[in-house]
This record gives structure tokens, sequence and C-alpha cells, in this order.
């Protein structure tokens, strides 16, 4: 069996001793990696959320997400997709330290490239854990992919938090990776921003950056299709590889009542979901993350559960990216 540093095993594994032949549930199709097969999508749990400004229990996030594993289905009736033709495992957690928060984030860096490592054609959906994990994730891509490397976030903060104050936080991954020369802020594109959560200078700052920005007033106004096509066309001119981030605040607080920032006015969860089904589907979108679930602070799971459904839908844009080009060109 293959040990991969860094990496320990599903902490916590769900089954259920009910099953009908012609159904497949998630916790079916999404097993446990054995350590020698090759996969082509694995979830890789990142267990943080000390790094939260706000109190949080994100930590516990890919946990609640494996609970919930018996409870759907593989097959996406919109898109005559079956999840199940995918070659999927869970491939466990990120190891964390219990004190250490610099170490925590370089553990994810380094475990994320002894994956690719070990797993160069992988297609990582990465479960926070709060925003920071974005950082050192996508310090880790542009390793594997060995060139530049675009953001499409969906979120309704900026996370460009100066780096003082602090250090790394939930706030601070997107300025974090354009400060460490990681990614360029006119190869990074923001979705569903939201009006009293951010201030005028990190606008400012986003702006002098060249980061383009939509807010969540605009998605409500202008729809989420052409805002998505906007988007990859920034995050994808001129880079190698396109690395989707989910903060799940960006949803009204009526949609997503389980995540740390609520906010009024927010996404629905379509539209978050057709964001998503349409990302999936393009060729360079090469890694993916969600973040900023409280499972702690979620009635019944609402939050984690619409969290699993963004990456089912996610993935469900994967399988079908062959007829992308045709998409476009309609």
């Amino acid at each position: 069996m293959r040990q991969i540093e860094l990496l320990n095993p599903p902490e916590f594994v769900r089954n259920s001793n009910w099953r009908d032949r012609f159904e497949t549930k998630v916790s079916q199709w999404l097993t446990p990696w054995e350590g020698e097969e090759e996969v082509q999508v694995g979830f890789i749990g990142v267990p943080l959320s000390k790094t939260s400004i706000s109190i949080s229990g994100a930590s516990m996030t890919p946990n609640a997400l494996r609970e919930l594993f018996t409870n759907v289905t593989t097959y996406s009736i919109d898109h005559g997709v079956d999840l199940q033709e995918l070659h999927a495992r869970d491939l466990g957690d990120i190891q964390m330290h219990v004190t250490d928060l610099l170490r925590c984030h370089a553990n994810i860096e380094q475990g994320l490239k002894n994956i690719y490592a070990a797993m160069p054609h992988l297609f990582p959906i990465i479960a926070g854990g709060d925003h920071s994990i974005t950082c050192p994730s996508v310090k880790a891509i542009k390793h594997h992919v060995g060139g530049k490397v675009g953001i499409v976030q969906l979120d309704s903060h900026m996370d460009v938090r100066n780096l003082e104050d602090g250090g790394p936080s939930n706030g601070t991954p997107i300025r974090g990776l354009i400060e460490s020369g990681t990614v360029e802020g006119r190869h990074i594109a923001q979705i569903g921003l939201h009006s009293f959560a951010n201030s005028r200078a990190y606008h400012e700052y986003a702006m002098a950056q060249g980061i383009t920005q939509y807010t969540a007033r605009q998605v409500a106004k202008n729809g989420i299709e052409s805002l998505v096509k906007q988007v990859l066309e920034v995050a994808g001119d001129g880079t190698d590889a396109i690395y989707v981030t989910v903060d799940m605040d960006v949803l009204d607080q009526a949609y997503a009542p389980g995540v740390p920032a609520l906010v009024p006015a927010g996404m629905t969860s379509w539209q978050l979901l057709e964001a998503v089904f349409l990302l999936g589907q393009h060729p360079k979108v090469r890694g993916f993350d969600i973040v900023c679930v409280d499972p702690m602070q979620d009635p019944r799971r609402a939050t984690v559960r619409t969290a699993l459904h963004v990456i089912l839908t996610f993935l469900t844009g994967y399988m079908k990216r062959n007829e992308f080009e045709h998409n476009i060109e309609e």
C-alpha cells in the first residue's frame, strides 16, 4: 500500500446497511482510497479553522460532508450524468498541527504537492476548512502545473485583508497569493461580493491589483451565466490553469445558515449550482475547493448538504467537458 506523506486516511466513513440494486449512493462511489489504484478525482479534506477571524467549526466540515454521503445519489437528472462513471476516491485529510498555524499551511501546500506527485493526473476536490486554506492550495497547484494560474472566486468577501494585523487568516488568501507572486491580480475574478462585508481600502487595493469583481447585485441583475463566461475569460487569459474556490457565504443567509459570516441578499442556491456546473466544464480548471461551512451552527446540516450538492454539480460539469467547446459556440 502506497502512503503519501502528510495525508491521513479518512477519519470518518459512513456506510448504509440498506441498498437498492438500481441506485448508487455517493457513499458507495466515493469510497476510501486503498493506496494503490490511480484515480481521476480525489476528495481531500483540509480540517483547519483556527485561522478563521470569526469563531468557526469549519474544521469539522470534511467529516460532516462524509456523514451525508449516504443521503445523496450519483445521478443528475438535470444533466443526464451519473457520477459513478468517474473513478473517484476519498483520499483522506491533510495532516494538521495542533497549535502551529503556519505549519498547518505548510502541511497543506506540501501535502498536496505530495499527492500530485504520486497522482499527476488527479483532479482535486478540496474540502475546507476556512478560506485560509486556499492560499497554500493554489501554491501547490501552481507548482504542479508549472505555469501561470488564474482564480475564479465565489465569495461575499474579497479576502485581501492586510497580513500585518493578524497574519494569514480566512480573510487573506487572495492577498497572500498576490504578495507571494503566486498569482497576478489580473488573473483573479470574484463573483458575489457583498456590500457591508468589505471596506473601501480593500476595494481600492483590489482595483489597483487588476482584480475583476462582480457583486451579488450584479449577479441578480445580469444573470450568472454571462458573468461566469466573463470570469473564465479573465482567469484563463494567458494562464495555464484555473483554480475555483467557493466560499459558502456567497449564498444568501436563507440558503446558508451554517456559515460564520451570514449575509442577506446573497446569491441563491440555483445561481451557485449553475455557476459551478459551468465552471466544471472548462478544460483549464484544474482544482476546486469549498470552504467556510460551520457544521456546529448549521440547522439540520442544511449548509453542509448544499455544499455537497455544489461539489456534485461541479463534478457533473467536469464530466461534460467534451461538450464545452460546443456550448461556447452556441
